[in-house]
Order: structure tokens, then sequence, then C-alpha cells
């Protein structure tokens, strides 16, 4: 998977895949998060949904029993780097929470039906869905 990750890195910035285009149906961004154990920068291919005008994240680990990394590092430091489109851009990443949470999470699987599968899964724990917020100018 870190192969796969790193040439997908390499050809989303390179333009050779179309920045922001569904990636077998699937848009794709890139996060860059600050480890939370090491302090370096990681960069993660992750699908995005959009929410009205926010990008959001999910944090599925495609139904794995743990939490990614990506979400691990981001819940210690929640300042990150969004590469999406032509667009380059500093965001906290903010989990939502109570009814905002379930009312996109049943849009997100009625969208996109395997997340429903990942959610059970990774039972009992609950996949997070992320807002990146930008920042002020």
């Amino acid at each position: 998977m870190e192969e796969y990750n790193r040439r997908l890195i390499e050809e989303f910035r390179a333009g050779r895949v179309e920045p922001g285009r569904p990636l077998e149906g699937r848009p794709i961004l890139l996060l860059t998060t600050t480890g939370a154990k090491t302090g370096r920068r990681h960069t993660t291919p992750l699908m995005y949904v959009l929410d009205g005008g926010r990008l959001l994240v999910i944090a599925s680990n495609a139904g794995a029993p743990r939490h990614p990394d990506w979400y691990r590092n981001l819940s210690a430091d929640p300042g990150v780097t969004v590469e999406v489109g032509a667009e380059t851009y500093g965001a906290t990443a903010a989990e939502l929470e109570g009814e905002e949470r379930e009312r996109v999470w049943g849009e997100i699987v009625a969208s996109y039906p395997f997340f429903a599968e990942h959610g059970e899964k990774a039972a009992p724990r609950r996949i997070p869905v992320i807002a990146l917020e930008p920042l002020a100018d």
C-alpha cells in the first residue's frame, strides 16, 4: 500500500493523475499531517466528499479495527495541508459529531455504499468523518 500511495502522490503532483479527478469513481485529494510520534510530515491520498462547500474525509481504514495513521496524526495536531485540484492550502481538521455526523454519514453511505460495509467491519469502532476547514487568509 505504501508503494501504491507513493506512486499515486507522484502522479498527482506531476499532473499525470488529474488532481481532484475521480479515481475509480472517487475524487481524491492529498492530505499532509504531522506525525504524532515523529513530528515528520506525512502525505496520504484520500477520497473526499463534498458537503456544501467543504471537503470531508472519512477515516474508514477500509473497515480495519483501528483508525488510520493519518487520523491519529491529525487528532494530535489538527493543522494539515490539503492538495486538491490546482489548490494547495493550510486547513484545520475538525471531526464531525452528533447529529451533524449522523446526517453526513447517512449521505456518504447513500452515495458510496461500500462505506456501510466498512462501518460493519470496523465495529465497534465508529468511523470518524473529518471536515477540512481552510485557514483564513
